[in-house]
């Protein structure tokens, strides 16, 4: 049997509005050339309609040959929870563990190639290990920053969890009725957005509302402190400064 090869990768780690995807891909190492035939690799050096269009092709081969896909959504109110108690890469080691947990098999044999998202490669890769624990030890975890673009497979990991966040944030649109942009911060379409979507009693749940953006647009609009999120997502309405 082919030893295994598992990329990892992750999408909407920057912007203010809507979930946070990892994606694990675990394939054999034969079948590499399956995804090059295919043209995947990293999903910013594609276009959106490309990417769709090779996510399909990897999943068509997904389903043929018995790839392991790990999926991870974490929605804008875990982002806001795991922020009150730890910090965004604690978050993400969390995740990265989820998705390789659900994409491979523990008692195989092979290597994990994950995006580090931390400024310290070997630290993400230690921490990542540490996170799977002792039952993956036949597993070598390598990090690395730009894997997404080194290896192919951690390439069209990229792609699955690219177009599965573009997918939520097309149907948060559809939901909301406005445009949302980007999401990152600097973009003016979003900025916009946060503005509209913080206008009720509560910021809208695809709001990161732990972020300054909307934080910011949250106290320009009502003058009181944002509220915050409780671990289960639901926060209470304050109306007044006073009551904080």
């Amino acid at each position: 049997m082919s030893a295994l090869r598992t990329g990892v990768d992750e999408a909407g780690r920057g912007p203010v509005i809507g979930p946070l995807v990892v994606c694990a891909l675990c394939i054999p190492e034969s079948d590499s050339g399956v995804l090059k035939s295919i043209g995947a690799r990293d999903s910013k050096d594609l276009s959106s309609q490309r990417r769709e269009a090779v996510a399909k092709r990897i999943h068509a081969e997904a389903g043929a040959r018995e790839w392991g896909i790990g999926l991870v959504v974490c929605e804008a109110s875990r982002i806001d929870a795991n922020s009150i108690s730890s910090d965004l890469n604690s978050l993400e080691i969390e995740l990265f563990g989820e998705a390789i947990e659900a994409a491979s098999p523990r008692e195989g044999e092979g290597r994990v190639m994950a995006d580090a998202c931390d400024v310290d490669e070997e630290r993400f890769a230690k921490r990542l290990a540490s996170r799977l624990g002792e039952g993956w030890s036949s597993w070598q975890v390598v990090a690395r920053h730009g894997m997404d673009s080194d290896d192919r497979v951690a390439g069209a990991a990229s792609i699955l969890a690219k177009v599965e966040r573009d997918a939520g944030v097309a149907r948060l649109e559809a939901e909301v009725g406005i445009r949302l942009g980007s999401g990152y911060p600097s973009d003016q379409i979003t900025r916009q957005a946060v503005r509209g979507l913080v206008s009720g009693e509560l910021p809208h749940d695809c709001l990161r509302w732990s972020w300054s953006t909307v934080s910011d647009a949250w106290y320009e609009a009502h003058g009181t402190p944002v509220p915050a999120r409780s671990a289960d997502g639901a926060a209470p309405v304050q109306s007044s400064l006073d009551e904080w």
